[in-house]
């Protein structure tokens, strides 16, 4: 069966005329849905008995199950859920003095490789719908009795690759009738899918777009992420200049220090050049030790230099809060399940 999370609210109003409904009736749905927050199709109890019987005939509402979760010392929480198809996906609430953001999932597994991430060696199974996304949302909002203020997507893989049903759940989580979260507390991470850049830049959607940099030249990027050698670093810079210029809106770029291979001031010094005149800002991270994983995280007094080398050469810098990391919580430690594993 189709699931109902998997529409925008105008796609479920051409949903709801194939099976003979009133349009008008999809804007209850979607209240129901996204703020009564509502499991059952028969707790929708505006629409006749017969339209919840048509309802729950062709539609599921994928209830998501908590399979753990996981309470880090700093407050940060890790959700393991099961996506009802054998596999299970993971999920972080974040708390900030400004309210709450979770970092989703879009895909199961991911195809991208980067040598920094636990998903990496992970076989990709598929992508999330729309619905599963959103899902991940209501479930915490549900558990902990919460509203979340801040979505990013930068869970387990890469959101571009999964282009159609990332930017139809926006249009779902940003819809005044449905989660009513505003754009620009909206974030998209990516490897750097250059066409898709484009793509994105054509949407009219005022969220943020952070991309995942990392290194500031072609051979170390190819060597901590493969798909720089499908789009170096060149193409990459052009799609961003050119994001800009079309959105008017800045862009966050990831830098993840690892310890003696892209943390010393000749790398801040190609930053620089690299970034110069650019509307944006720099967001660095200290890398994440993972599970066979081949860096090391660089040293807080290296972070610190790197960061305002930045500052002071007029690239607006800061380093990313650790959050969550004694829970495989942090970046780049979110990694698919598997529940025959």
């Amino acid at each position: 069966m189709k699931n109902i999370k998997d529409y925008d609210l105008e796609e479920l109003k051409n949903e709801l005329k194939q099976i003979g409904e009133k349009p008008f009736r999809a804007e209850q749905i979607f209240k129901w849905l996204y703020q009564d927050k509502v499991k059952e199709f028969d707790e929708m109890t505006n629409l006749s008995l017969q339209l919840r019987e048509k309802l729950k005939e062709n539609y599921t509402m994928c209830n998501y199950k908590i399979l753990k979760k996981q309470k880090s010392k700093d407050g940060t929480i890790k959700y393991l859920f099961d996506v009802l198809d054998g596999n299970a996906i993971e999920t972080v609430l974040m708390s900030y003095h400004h309210g709450y953001s979770l970092c989703v999932s879009s895909q199961i597994g991911c195809k991208m490789g980067c040598k920094f991430c636990a998903s990496t060696g992970i076989n990709f199974i598929r992508n999330l719908t729309s619905g599963e996304i959103v899902e991940q949302i209501l479930a915490v909002e549900q558990d902990e009795n919460i509203r979340i203020s801040n979505i990013v997507f930068m869970g387990i893989g890469e959101p571009l690759d999964n282009y159609d049903n990332v930017v139809n759940a926006i249009r779902i989580i940003n819809n005044q009738k449905g989660l009513s979260i505003g754009a620009r507390h909206i974030s998209i991470s990516t490897s750097g899918l250059v066409p898709k850049i484009y793509k994105l830049a054509e949407e009219n959607i005022q969220c943020t777009l952070s991309i995942s940099l990392h290194a500031s030249n072609n051979e170390k990027r190819s060597s901590m992420m493969p798909v720089n050698n499908r789009y170096p670093i060149e193409e990459l810079m052009q799609a961003c200049k050119d994001y800009i210029k079309k959105t008017n809106r800045r862009i966050s770029f990831e830098y993840a220090l690892a310890k003696d291979n892209n943390d010393n001031l000749d790398d801040a010094k190609e930053l620089i050049k690299l970034l110069k005149g650019m509307l944006c800002h720099v967001n660095l991270i200290p890398i994440n030790k993972i599970e066979n994983g081949q860096f090391d995280k660089s040293s807080n007094e290296n972070i610190m230099k790197f960061r305002d080398f930045l500052n002071d050469h007029g690239i607006v810098a800061t380093i990313r809060r650790e959050l969550g990391s004694d829970i495989d919580a942090a970046c780049g430690q979110l990694r698919r399940k598997n529940l025959k594993q």
